[in-house]
C-alpha cells in the first residue's frame, strides 16, 4: 500500500472527524450523524492501515483518533470502580503472569551471580581488601549496614525507598525501547550488589544479620524489581520477533500491556517500602520478621498466578485498549 497516497486521500476525513469529537458537546443531530459515519469509516481505515502498513506513527494516530471517537460515540463510561477492579484483577496479573518467565529468569540468574559473587568476596582476603580498607569494612558490617534501616523516621524512610525502588523499576520499564539491553546491566550492577555486600557480611560472621534484615523486604522488592526488568525484556524481544502480528501493532500492545505492569508495581514497591520501615528495624524476632517478608512474597505470588492464569484463560492479554477497532476490509 502506499503510505503517501493512503494519507492524502484520508487526511480531509481524519481531521473531521478530529474537530468533531474535540465539539462533542456541542454538536447539532446532523453533526452527531456525521460523528458516528466518520467513526465507522476512520476505525476501518484503521484496519486496513494495520493489515497493509508496518508505519507504527501512522497505526498509532489512528486508533488514538478511533478510541476517542467511539468514547464520543457510545458516551457511557464504566464506573470508576469497575476499572480499578478490572485493573487489579485483570489487566495487571495477566500481563506479570504471561511473562512469568522473562522474570523467572531474571530471578534465577541474578540470584546465581550474587551466589557467586558473594562467596567469592567471603572465600578471599584479597578482594575484601581491594573493596575497602578493614576499618571501612568493619564500620560498615558491624555498624552502617544495622543502621542504614532504623537511622530515620519510618515514614520518611518509607517513601525514600519507595521512590529509589520505584524508579529503578522504571528504568527496566523505559530501557526496554532499547531492546532491553541496558537491563541486563541493571540487573548485574544489583545482583553484584547485593553479592558483595553478601559476601563481606558473611566474612564478618555476620550472615544471620545479613538475612535477618534484607529478607523481610528484599523477597518482594526484589521480585517486583525482577518483574519490571522481564517485562521490559519481553517488550524488547518482541522488537526483534513480533510474532504473526505486524511488529507495528505488536509492538504497540504490548507497549500498552507494560503499563499496567508499571502502575501495579507503584502499589507493590509501596508495601515492599513499608515493610522496609516498619518491620524490618522492628524489635521482632528474626523469625518474625522474615515469615513476615514470606507471607507477603506467597500471597503475592498466589494473586498474580490466581488472577492472572484466570484473565489468560479468558483470552485477555492486558492490552488497555480492551475492544481495538478492528472490521473486516478487503
Amino acid at each position: 500500500m502506499d503510505i503517501d497516497a493512503f494519507v492524502t486521500a484520508h487526511q480531509p476525513t481524519w481531521d473531521r472527524l478530529d474537530q468533531l469529537v474535540k465539539r462533542r458537546r456541542h454538536l447539532s443531530g446532523a453533526e452527531v450523524d456525521e460523528l458516528v459515519e466518520l467513526y465507522e469509516r476512520v476505525a476501518t481505515h484503521l484496519s486496513i492501515a494495520r493489515s497493509s502498513s508496518r508505519d507504527g506513527l501512522l497505526i498509532g494516530r489512528l486508533a488514538s483518533l478511533v478510541a476517542r471517537a467511539r468514547s464520543a460515540v457510545t458516551g457511557a463510561h464504566a464506573p470508576l470502580w469497575r476499572e480499578v477492579v478490572r485493573f487489579w484483577t485483570v489487566s495487571f496479573p495477566v500481563v506479570a503472569y504471561r511473562s512469568w518467565r522473562w522474570w523467572l529468569g531474571a530471578t534465577l540468574a541474578s540470584a546465581a551471580i550474587a551466589v557467586v559473587t558473594g562467596m567469592w568476596v567471603a572465600g578471599s582476603p584479597e578482594v575484601q581488601a581491594s573493596l575497602g580498607t578493614p576499618e571501612e569494612i568493619r564500620q560498615l558490617v558491624e555498624h552502617d549496614f544495622a543502621d542504614y534501616y532504623s537511622e530515620n523516621p519510618a515514614g520518611s524512610f518509607a517513601a525514600h525507598v519507595w521512590l529509589n525502588n520505584a524508579w529503578v523499576a522504571a528504568q527496566c520499564i523505559a530501557f526496554s525501547i532499547l531492546l532491553g539491553l541496558p537491563i541486563l546491566y541493571v540487573l548485574l550492577q544489583n545482583a553484584l550488589n547485593v553479592g558483595v555486600l553478601g559476601g563481606l557480611m558473611a566474612a564478618a560472621g555476620k550472615s544471620d544479620v545479613f538475612f535477618g534484615l534484607i529478607t523481610p523486604h528484599g523477597l518482594l522488592e526484589l521480585t517486583a524489581v525482577f518483574l519490571a526488568a522481564g517485562a521490559g525484556l519481553k517488550l524488547g524481544w518482541t522488537v526483534i520477533d513480533p510474532g504473526p502480528r505486524p511488529r507495528g501493532q505488536a509492538l504497540a500492545e504490548q507497549g500498552r500491556a507494560i503499563v499496567s505492569v508499571a502502575l501495579g508495581l507503584v502499589v507493590v514497591l509501596l508495601v515492599s517500602g513499608l515493610i522496609e520501615a516498619l518491620v524490618t528495624p522492628s524489635p521482632l524476632p528474626t523469625w518474625a520478621r522474615i515469615g513476615i517478608g514470606v507471607l507477603a512474597e506467597a500471597v503475592f505470588l498466589t494473586y498474580v498466578v490466581y488472577f492472572g492464569r484466570r484473565a489468560a484463560a479468558a483470552g485477555e492479554t492486558g492490552d488497555v485498549e480492551r475492544a481495538p477497532d478492528v472490521v473486516p476490509a478487503a
